[in-house]
């Protein structure tokens, strides 16, 4: 009999648990309830509420970091996969998704666009703009910055000064233009 002590009080734990913990009464999504004035289960958040994934840090309004030739290159990566569809690759705004019958959206290369912001394109990229929707969830911030450094380099390479460029380049379009 000496074998049953040790077993006693593990019998006696085992007697007190109960599938309380996983029979728990909840509701199902939009089920009615009696327990409310609105007979609804669903409750809407409190003001003020912020979803878990949102992100409180604050967004400059410039570049956060140096703009480098690895970041233009990640940023024609990204815009070749996520923005090229509809703005095409030049960023004129004649991708394939607009040659389908989709609402072309506007050329990077006007006025407006030339002398936006660099955070305006960061928050479209992010909230979306008109019939573009958000990016949020599938671009993360740091692919989104390095998408405008790159759409500021398309806009830079229609619209560069004559006077920036290397004198063997100068020569080529002089050339060029003198045909």
């Amino acid at each position: 009999m000496r074998w049953r002590t040790p077993l006693l009080p593990f019998i006696l734990l085992l007697a007190g648990c109960k599938q309380d913990m996983a029979d728990q009464p909840r509701y199902n999504p939009l089920e009615a309830s009696k327990q409310f004035a609105d007979g609804m289960s669903a409750r809407t958040p409190v003001d003020g509420s912020v979803a878990r994934d949102t992100d409180l840090a604050a967004t400059p309004d410039r570049f956060p970091y140096p703009v480098t030739m690895a970041l233009l290159q990640r940023g024609q990566q990204r815009f070749d996969i996520f923005c090229s569809p509809c703005h095409d690759r030049t960023g004129d705004g004649h991708g394939m998704v607009v040659q389908r019958g989709f609402p072309a959206p506007p050329s990077y290369h006007q006025d407006a666009l030339r002398k936006a912001s660099d955070r305006h394109f960061y928050d479209v990229i992010t909230n979306g703009y008109g019939a573009m929707y958000s990016y949020a969830a599938r671009v993360p911030p740091t692919d989104r910055w390095a998408i405008v450094a790159y759409i500021r380099a398309l806009q830079y390479s229609r619209y560069a000064p004559g006077k920036a460029l290397p004198d063997t380049l100068r020569a080529k379009l002089d050339a060029e233009a003198a045909r």
